[in-house]
């Protein structure tokens, strides 16, 4: 395979791009625009042999068109996105203009150069809230995006759904529930907790704590879109979860108890607005049709992860350094 990965000096496309080298993969190529999220040093450790990088923002067409040629692209996983709800909350316009419109170019130029295979990587917080009781989501749950983040998602998808029924574009989307685990940038919860919790600052719970996640390995979710590149089906939609249901304060008393840390140094603050209280989704269609299924308890996830934090306090500096991690 020789696959373009977009996003791929960030969090989950780091991830990947490892196990794609990891699996043989003949060639994989890296477009990211390096915002504050990405880092080239989240992709230190991978061969030069078997990478080629390129600093290129999706909006960029002809940019990436010249990748595309000189490169023969046959697969591209998308992950290149605005993510954090809160800086959505502050300011929408990036959210729009990289995960819309940057999304539709980039279908232009796959359209273009006649890609065998498109994965488009989303959210399950497309899908909205759910109460206590609810059912999880599945694949044809209605999309009712509840901020500025997770519309820009839904409007991304629904723009992927929409190439390939028009064009017979060779899509596929893929939905995954709260991913954790190493190279996370930390304004997200998990590593902005272990990195305050050791630095001892105030660790900020939004409201009371309650909001409920439902939590999967990074490399969990990695296994399940090389499953999804290799053998899903054109025109599909994929729920990855964990089936890891755990409240915000649950995850946080984790962490600090694995650090010795007192739950003295937890802050309430206010809430989020319009924070989404449940998420949880099913993943019964993969497993079904693709034999995917979720392989790391989060008891042993959440342990290896603390500690690939703990060991790696120069990455971690590095990242803070670079951009101030706003609240989770």
């Amino acid at each position: 395979m020789r696959v373009l990965v977009t996003g791929g000096a960030g969090f989950i496309g780091s991830n990947f791009v490892r196990r794609l080298v990891a699996s043989g993969c003949e060639s994989v190529v890296v477009v990211d625009a390096l915002t504050y999220a990405g880092t080239q040093k989240n992709l230190a450790d991978i061969p030069s042999s078997a990478l080629s990088f390129f600093r290129i923002n999706i909006c960029d067409s002809a940019a990436l068109a010249t990748v595309f040629a000189d490169h023969d692209i046959q697969q591209v996983v998308h992950f290149a996105a605005e993510s954090h709800v809160d800086r959505s909350i502050a300011s929408a316009d990036p959210f729009t203009m990289t995960n819309v419109v940057g999304t539709q170019r980039l279908l232009d130029v796959c359209r273009k150069a006649g890609i065998e295979r498109f994965i488009h990587v989303s959210t399950d917080e497309v899908y909205g809230s759910l109460q206590p009781h609810d059912a999880p989501f599945t694949e044809s749950s209605p999309l009712q995006p509840n901020s500025p983040y997770a519309a820009s998602k839904a409007a991304s998808d629904l723009m992927v759904r929409s190439y390939h029924q028009t064009f017979d574009f060779p899509a596929i989307i893929t939905r995954c529930s709260n991913n954790y685990g190493p190279y996370q940038f930390p304004e997200k919860l998990i590593p902005l907790m272990i990195y305050n919790a050791t630095h001892n600052k105030p660790l900020p719970i939004y409201g009371d704590g309650q909001n409920i996640r439902d939590w999967v390995h990074v490399h969990d979710h990695c296994d399940a879109l090389l499953r999804v590149l290799t053998h899903g089906q054109l025109g599909e939609c994929y729920n990855i979860g964990g089936t890891c249901e755990q409240t915000n304060q649950s995850v946080v008393t984790t962490i600090l108890d694995t650090l010795g840390v007192s739950h003295d140094h937890i802050t309430y603050v206010a809430d989020r607005l319009g924070h989404d209280f449940r998420y949880a989704i099913s993943h019964d269609k993969i497993t079904t049709q693709l034999g995917w299924f979720p392989k790391i308890p989060f008891a042993h996830g959440i342990m290896e992860t603390i500690q690939w934090y703990t060991d790696h306090t120069e990455w971690l500096e590095h990242v803070m350094a670079s951009n101030k991690a706003v609240a989770q």
